[in-house]
């Protein structure tokens, strides 16, 4: 909502300074959004008179002028056609910024003339578009007055932010209302029409829709319709509107001013002698916002007998407009239902100040003054003689009481304010006492507070089911008119809003609970940890071609798609490498050959819950960039890197694991593997793609990539919080070299020896591997390093070739193993 100083002060009677009335207005619940003043732009710029005009010596086009600032004669140096001798003007100073490109005036040299200012066109001041020539001010303008002053530019613009339930609010008037009953002057009366009704109205209404339950109308014929009036047009662009003709910027000014929308129709073009409100039938009419409107069986429609006009509430129509040709005008004044308004500006996409008012609920008992102060501003604005009033429908039932107890200001609103206070500050907003005790007051609500009580009664229209209509009536009973009595006065309390103590919600507990599932943490981690390995997250679609998702396992009936968003998406996607795949292959297909892709998403094995596990997928494809210190291509290896980095990540103890090599058919038998923990639980998979698959999708180079089942890891065991486990003895290392099997795999020889005697070992490490001619065909030498590490006393020679002896038996038994 915005208005100038200059508009409050119509129906405000203050001495109070801007920063007072700012102030009190966030305090009272109307919060400041910004101050603007126009009359910044206007710094260093006054009036001022060409002394003398001649002839520049060294330019043909321009005049070397002599001019009076009001304190002295400057040398002005200007190029436009009318720079003359005996013309007011405006002039800019040294140091003032040109309003239009932000140009900084200083003192120059022209042509070898000094010239120490600027004389203005009305374009360079942002103020029109006219730049033929300078400003030329009347001949009675005073000399070194400030230009914004003498322009009326000094009119602050007031912002403030209105909730959706100050209907009331959406008006200077109102604004002044809470203004005048915070202590920030009186309000003024409104003003008091003196025409006089000279005929019968020869239009009239007809109501048949719920949505309007009453309206009033008048006619004035003889007007003759032009611009606004200066004072009009200045009031209405300095919030932003668009001055269009007299009368429609007369209803323009009544909405913001008075809160209290207005309509007027052509009369001469209204057909038939009868506006009626009635639902719509499918009917387009061309909109005044220049957009064809269809209205429909919900919505209020104002038609005469040609068909639809107007939609009531939201946007009028053109055919019934008024114009410079406009000499006979009817005026509407109707009170609509708010939630139509709301619903039917909602559907069609109409955003107006008019339903802005409408939809929070209108004063209906301001109409009849409304219409009649509205009459006079016609008259006085494009004269002409008004009718009598046109009627339909009855005054709604807006009637209503409130009850404050006045210890609940103290229990509810956390302010004790006295009785009479309380009392008080209500008769100031318009509320007046129905009944008073020692213990609480009644009161009657205003009109115009439609927030206060439940509002205005919803009656039904075809606008709401009744399932809806029941909803609202819920809704309305269970608002509380004490809670709004309490509101109304502590706003208007020493201090107002802000005076009221802050109270922090009960807290449950002195920690909060975690916001986050351990699944979530382990995602969010997982996610991490292959982002730092330089892997680029993607999120794929879950279907694809059902022919490729064959290439990565079974495609069961049951994932396929009955109605795919298109007919190459029919399946469920098996594997999240698929997609990646998938996405790698496009990438390559449009020049970027290398790429390292991860994703974190579901899978589908089944149509049932459980059946979607959630997995992090990554893929490594192609042959990296040249570089003159080389680049590895991707291997199985690069692959199993990123699994056991994200599962270390993740808490994984590293000792548990054991890589298999019974991975999925998707992969390359020979260089592939599983990552167990125990003998069931697949944490996850690696390896590189199949050669079959990588062909069949086109992908060139290599490609390693590998998937980690995140629902199968189980949660970390919590530790208690202990002092650092610093062992006081100093280890002892001692290497073994076992003889095995070519196809023993080097985990299960660590497995063994690092349960040969778990009190004792700390670690256990392969640090060398041989095959070669000084060992039996089909063998192999596998080095490890055992770290014992005593923690009850030094080790013995004894103690350690028994731990050692125990080492050599558990690597014997477990596979096969002799000392070399």
């Amino acid at each position: 909502m915005k208005f100038t100083l200059s508009w409050l002060r119509t129906h405000l009677d203050t001495s109070a300074s801007l920063t007072e009335i700012t102030d009190t207005l966030t305090n009272i619940g109307l919060e400041l959004e910004g101050v603007a003043n126009p009359a910044e732009a206007f710094q260093g710029f006054q009036t001022a008179y060409v002394v003398e005009a001649a002839q520049h010596p060294n330019a043909d086009r321009l005049r070397a002028c002599k001019v009076d600032t009001g304190s002295g004669i400057i040398s002005v140096v200007c190029g436009a056609p009318n720079a003359r001798t005996g013309l007011k003007v405006v002039l800019g100073t040294p140091g003032a910024v040109v309003p239009a490109n932000g140009m900084v005036l200083k003192i120059g040299e022209i042509r070898g003339v000094k010239s120490e200012g600027m004389m203005c066109s009305t374009r360079e001041l942002g103020l029109g578009e006219d730049h033929e020539g300078i400003i030329e001010l009347p001949e009675d303008a005073p000399i070194g007055m400030a230009f914004a002053e003498y322009a009326g530019k000094n009119d602050p613009v007031i912002e403030i932010a209105v909730t959706p339930n100050r209907g009331d609010a959406l008006s200077v008037r109102g604004v002044a209302r809470d203004l005048a009953a915070a202590g920030i002057g009186t309000l003024k009366p409104l003003p008091s029409p003196s025409f006089q009704a000279g005929f019968p109205s020869p239009l009239g209404w007809n109501t048949e829709h719920p949505t309007c339950q009453w309206v009033l109308g008048r006619v004035v014929r003889g007007v003759k319709n032009g611009p606004s009036p200066q004072w009009l047009q200045d009031r209405l662009t300095s919030i932003g509107l668009r001055p269009i003709n007299a009368l429609v910027d007369m209803t323009n000014f009544f909405t913001i001013d008075l809160g209290r929308p207005l309509h007027v129709f052509d009369a001469d073009k209204v057909q038939g002698g009868v506006l009626t409100f009635r639902p719509g039938n499918g009917e387009t009419f061309a909109g005044l916002n220049g957009k064809d409107i269809t209205v429909r069986a919900e919505d209020c429609a104002i038609a005469d007998s040609s068909g639809v006009v107007s939609l009531a509430g939201v946007v009028g129509g053109e055919s019934t407009g008024c114009d410079e040709t406009t000499t006979s005008v009817f005026i509407e004044c109707a009170w609509f239902n708010p939630v139509a308004v709301a619903l039917s500006g909602r559907y069609h996409g109409v955003a107006s100040d008019a339903r802005a008012r409408f939809e929070r609920g209108i004063d209906p008992a301001l109409m009849p003054a409304a219409l009649d102060m509205a009459t006079q501003c016609v008259i006085d604005l494009c004269g002409g003689e008004a009718s009598e009033v046109a009627a339909a429908g009855a005054e709604p039932a807006w009637q209503r009481t409130a009850t404050l107890r006045f210890a609940r200001l103290a229990s509810f609103g956390g302010l004790d304010v006295p009785a009479d206070d309380a009392v008080a500050a209500l008769e100031r907003l318009g509320f007046t006492v129905a009944a008073r005790d020692a213990a609480s007051v009644t009161v009657n609500v205003p009109s115009w507070r439609n927030d206060v009580a439940g509002g205005t009664p919803l009656e039904p229209f075809p606008g709401l089911s009744p399932e809806q209509l029941a909803s609202v009536a819920a809704g309305a009973a269970e608002m509380e008119p004490e809670a709004d009595l309490i509101e109304e006065v502590l706003r208007l309390c020493p201090g107002g809003l802000q005076a009221v103590p802050a109270m922090s919600l009960p807290v449950d507990g002195a920690v909060p609970t975690a916001t986050l599932s351990p699944a979530q943490l382990r995602r969010g981690l997982a996610r991490r940890v292959l982002a730092a390995a330089g892997m680029a997250e993607c999120v794929t679609f879950s279907f694809m071609p059902r022919d490729v998702a064959a290439l990565f396992g079974d495609a069961p009936e049951l994932l396929h798609l009955a109605n795919p968003i298109a007919a190459d998406l029919d399946q469920m996607r098996p594997t999240a490498i698929a997609t990646l795949a998938l996405a790698a292959a496009r990438n390559q297909a449009r020049g970027i050959e290398s790429a390292a892709l991860f994703e974190i998403g579901p899978v589908f094995h089944s149509s049932h819950e459980d059946g979607q596990p959630l997995r992090a997928a990554g893929l490594r494809v192609g042959q990296p960039a040249r570089h003159w210190q080389g680049a590895a291509a991707p291997t199985a290896l690069d692959a199993k890197a990123d699994v056991l980095a994200v599962l270390a990540a993740l808490g994984v103890p590293m000792e548990a694991l054991s890589i298999t090599t019974d991975a999925p058919g998707f992969y390359h038998p020979g260089q592939s593997g599983c990552v167990r923990q125990g003998p069931k639980n697949v944490l996850a998979s690696f390896g590189a793609l199949h050669p079959r698959v990588a062909a069949k999708l086109d992908l060139s180079g290599p490609a390693v990539a590998f998937e980690i089942h995140l629902d199968a890891i189980p949660e970390p065991k919590r530790k208690k919080k202990s002092q650092p486990d610093l062992a006081a003895f100093q280890p002892v290392r001692r290497d073994y070299a076992f003889v095995v099997d070519a196809g023993v795999q080097a985990d299960a020889v660590l497995r063994a020896a690092r349960g040969a005697e778990r009190a004792l070992i700390a670690g256990v490490a392969l640090f060398d591997v041989y095959q070669g001619d000084k060992l039996d065909a089909g063998k192999k030498s596998l080095a490890i390093e055992v770290v014992l590490q005593p923690r009850e006393k030094t080790l013995t020679d004894a103690e350690i070739e028994a731990v050692s002896a125990k080492i050599v038996a558990a690597v014997a038994k477990a596979c096969g193993g002799v000392l070399r």
